[in-house]
C-alpha cells in the first residue's frame, strides 16, 4: 500500500534583491515519489537537486518565504500544512544529516527520553533503554553527552530519538557522510530492517551503490525534478535496463563501473532551460527535448521524465 506520494511537487522561495526587486527562484519544478509500506526508496542525486527539499516538503519544514505547488499525500490524505505539523515526529519522523541535532549540553538518554514524552510513551525511561538496546546501544550511553560519543554512536542516538514514537515513516536525511564503512553498513541495515518490520523509509543520500545494496527502488533526483524511479536492480551491470541517460551516467561515473565522469555540471535554478532540465548535457538530444520539459511515463519497470528513454 502506497503510503507516501509526491505529485509534480514545486518549491519556489521570494527573494528581494537590491532596490527590493522582489524575485522568484524555483529550486524545485516536478518532483515525483512514491513509497509504500515496507518499502526502503533511496533518493540520490547531485547537491541542489531538490533531495533535502523534498524531506522538508514533507515534514512542513520549509521557510516562510517558500511557495509550494503540486500534492502530497499521506495515507491517501491530502497532507496539509496543519496535518504535517501534527503527524511529524509521531507517525512521520526525521533522521537529521547533522548530529549538531544533538542538544550539546544534555546527556543523550535525558534527551531521548524527552522524545519518548513527547510521543506520549507512559514508561518514556524504559522507552529509551529499548531504543539503545535495540540499536546495540549499551547503557552507559545513556549518561553521555554528545561530544563523547564516536560517530557511528551519535548516528545511532539520533535514529532512536528519530523512531522512538515507531513511526510509519522516516526519511534519513544523508545519514552516512563521514563514518567509517562498517558503520555506515550498519546505519543502512537498520534502515532496511525498519522497513522489513513495515515502515516506509526515504533514504537520501549521495552514495548510490550503497543505497542500491539496501534499497527497494530509487528515485533518481536532477536539478529539482525526478528524472527516474526504477527498481534497485537496474543498476546493474552495465546499467542497460535504467531508462534516462542521467541515471546511466550517474552508474557509470562509479569507480566499480567506467569510472566516466559526466561532462558539465547542474543548471543553476536561476538559469533553467527552457526544455528537459538536463537536456545541454544529454548524448541524445534532439530538438524536440528543448521545446517542453517532458512528463513522467512508463517505461519498462521505470518511471521516467525523458522522450527518448
Amino acid at each position: 500500500m502506497t503510503l507516501l506520494s509526491v505529485e509534480d511537487l514545486s518549491i519556489s522561495f521570494v527573494q528581494y534583491e537590491r532596490g527590493l526587486r522582489r524575485v522568484r527562484l524555483d529550486v524545485v519544478t516536478g518532483l515525483d515519489l512514491q513509497v509504500a509500506t515496507g518499502e526502503l526508496v533511496a533518493v540520490v542525486g547531485a547537491s541542489g537537486s531538490g533531495k533535502s527539499l523534498l524531506a522538508h516538503a514533507v515534514l512542513g519544514l520549509l521557510p516562510s518565504n517558500a511557495v509550494e505547488g503540486g500534492k502530497i499525500l499521506y495515507d491517501g490524505a491530502v497532507l496539509d500544512h496543519d496535518r504535517r505539523g501534527e503527524l511529524r515526529g509521531r507517525e512521520i519522523a526525521l533522521i537529521p544529516q547533522s548530529v549538531t541535532f544533538l542538544d550539546p549540553v544534555a546527556r543523550v538518554g535525558k534527551q531521548t527520553a524527552h522524545a519518548a514524552r513527547l510521543v506520549g510513551h507512559p514508561k518514556p525511561e524504559q522507552a529509551m533503554i529499548e531504543a539503545f538496546r535495540r540499536r546495540q546501544l549499551p547503557d552507559r550511553v545513556a549518561r553521555l553527552y554528545p561530544h563523547q560519543l564516536s560517530g557511528g554512536m551519535a548516528r545511532r542516538v539520533l535514529a532512536a530519538i528519530a523512531t522512538i514514537g515507531r513511526p510509519r515513516l522516516v526519511i534519513a536525511d544523508e545519514p552516512t557522510p563521514g563514518l567509517h564503512e562498517e558503520v555506515v553498513a550498519e546505519t543502512l541495515a537498520d534502515l532496511r530492517r525498519m522497513a522489513d518490520e513495515g515502515t516506509a523509509v526515504v533514504l537520501i543520500t549521495h552514495d548510490l551503490e550503497a543505497a542500491v545494496d539496501v534499497a527497494d527502488r530509487v528515485a533518481v533526483f536532477y536539478a529539482g525534478t525526478t528524472a527516474e524511479q526504477v527498481d534497485a536492480a537496474a543498476f546493474s551491470g552495465d546499467g542497460r535496463r535504467l531508462r534516462h541517460p542521467y541515471s546511466q551516467a550517474l552508474w557509470r561515473a562509479l569507480p566499480a563501473n567506467d569510472f566516466d565522469p559526466l561532462a558539465g555540471s547542474q543548471p543553476s535554478p536561476d538559469d533553467l532551460p527552457t526544455g528537459c532540465l538536463f537536456v545541454d548535457r544529454c548524448p541524445l538530444a534532439i530538438d524536440e527535448c528543448h521545446a517542453a520539459r517532458p512528463d513522467p511515463r512508463r517505461v519498462g519497470d521505470s518511471l521516467v521524465r525523458c522522450i527518448r528513454a
